[in-house]
């Protein structure tokens, strides 16, 4: 008697479904190693604390009148937080292949961009959780979403689409270099001068003029731009569009290159 196979999941459900199962793996991954969720939780802490009262009072007198130094710095210390928690898409894929988990995935019967889409998603909701933290500990020290609970919605999610696409970058680069410290050297060299020069800290006007020029169209400063406005207002539409485009083209580009890298990993 002849048995009936199941029919073939269409190519989209398979990646969800493959993509939905890693993104839990590494979560649980996450929650199972106690020493990176207490350096993902005391670190953004440690930014939001020391860079409101160790540079305030300095940074404060360059602010327009009435805006106080923490309302300009909470949107900047979200943008950076996930701009850095995303490279550990970096580190957390060259970990992988260092250990060989990767060709144990290869071998399965799964899709081969799952595997990269699960660990993306997994950094996408810890960036969220390392936003609404930080936020908690901004309201403690005078931190206040002003514009009402759509635009902090919004906010939030503009945070955590930016962190998503960066980690499209940080997972090319470590399907590239493959070793766990090298991706690691590669992204904070990558990120780093993009998050400190910048409208995160400083105010865009402050700099000298040709670095200002760059900055003004830096996806980290249009990002933090329209995070602000959207938190404690101002004009956010050209701001808004710009970062969402370079959220676009960013995605559009590296996750067919990271595909395309991943088959090729031997």
């Amino acid at each position: 008697m002849t048995t009936l196979a199941p029919p073939a999941l269409p190519a989209w459900r398979r990646i969800v479904r493959d993509g939905l199962l890693l993104t839990v793996r590494n979560l649980r991954h996450f929650v199972r190693e106690p020493h990176l969720v207490v350096f993902s939780t005391v670190q953004p802490i440690m930014f939001v604390l020391l860079f409101s009262f160790v540079f305030g009072g300095a940074i404060g007198q360059a602010l327009p009148p009435g805006l106080d130094y923490t309302s300009f710095l909470l949107p900047g210390i979200f943008v950076q937080a996930v701009a850095f928690r995303s490279t550990q898409t970096a580190v957390g894929l060259a970990n992988d292949l260092d250990k060989g988990v990767i060709d144990r995935f290869k071998s399965m019967p799964m899709a081969r961009s799952a595997v990269l889409l699960g660990r993306t998603a997994a950094d996408l909701i810890r960036s969220v959780f390392v936003v609404l933290l930080m936020a908690g500990v901004g309201y403690l020290i005078g931190f206040r979403f002003v514009t009402g609970p759509l635009q902090a919605t919004a906010a939030v999610l503009l945070v955590a689409l930016f962190g998503f696409a960066l980690s499209w970058v940080f997972a090319f680069v470590a399907l590239y270099v493959r070793n766990p410290e090298a991706a690691q050297s590669a992204a904070f060299v990558a990120v780093f001068p993009l998050v400190f020069a910048s409208s995160a800290f400083v105010p865009v006007e402050t700099m000298p003029g040709w670095l200002a020029t760059i900055t003004a169209v830096s996806p980290v400063t249009v990002t933090v731009d329209a995070v602000r406005a959207l938190a404690i207002g101002g004009p956010v539409l050209s701001p808004l569009l710009q970062s969402l485009a370079w959220i676009v083209a960013v995605v559009a580009v590296f996750m067919p290159l990271s595909v395309w890298r991943y088959r090729r990993v031997d």
